[in-house]
């Protein structure tokens, strides 16, 4: 398990300090053309639930998704960490202006916003932030494991959100970490292949 944490920490410095050297107008050109990408494909048209992320300012910003949902009328909903844990849940909203911040910096719902049950087997999809993924759909995140303990109790779907070059043959992981179904990146869906 450590020499697992120890790789992981490793590939997670190497792909942050590519993402900080990408330059700000090639992420807007890519970041644009993965929501078009993903607002075209059939996981948009089938998913009347979307569990978005509220984006640092080096993250992929989704938030063209979040808006055209909100316009369309489907439900969007957003994290919000449980204080004193490493706990999340996701709360709906009818804006993107999200109203409070978390101790990382990150926008986030009012507490007293209605919560989403990830036991609902209706038909959602959450979109995951990554530092990388793998061909298998497996992520480097932060190293918080705040959607690792939120995922294990979700039934709808998992995508991968990720700018193509970020996307390796494998990445190391542990037995309980989950797997995207599919990738979204600017070059559009990316099949998860299977083992």
């Amino acid at each position: 398990m450590y020499g697992l944490k120890i790789a992981k920490t490793e590939i997670r410095e190497t792909y942050l300090q590519k993402r900080r050297d990408m330059p700000a107008e090639e992420k807007r050109r890519k970041e644009e053309l993965l929501c078009l990408h993903f607002l075209r494909s059939a996981s948009y048209r089938y998913y009347d639930t979307l569990l978005m992320y509220s984006p640092k300012p080096e993250e992929i910003d989704i938030t063209p998704i979040a808006l055209k949902a909100l316009s369309d009328g489907k439900r969007v909903a957003y994290p919000r960490c449980i204080a004193g844990s490493r706990l999340m849940d996701f709360h709906f909203v009818t804006s993107v202006d999200l109203p409070d911040q978390n101790g990382y910096g990150i926008k986030e719902p009012s507490a007293d916003s209605p919560k989403y049950d990830p036991a609902e087997s209706c038909c959602a999809v959450c979109l995951i932030p990554a530092i990388a993924f793998d061909r298998h759909g497996y992520r480097i995140g932060y190293g918080g494991g705040y959607y690792d303990r939120f995922l294990s109790r979700f039934k709808g779907a998992l995508a991968g959100v990720i700018f193509s070059d970020f996307i390796t043959d494998s990445l190391p992981h542990g037995k309980f970490d989950l797997r995207a179904d599919t990738i979204f990146t600017e070059g559009g869906a990316v099949p998860v292949e299977k083992n």
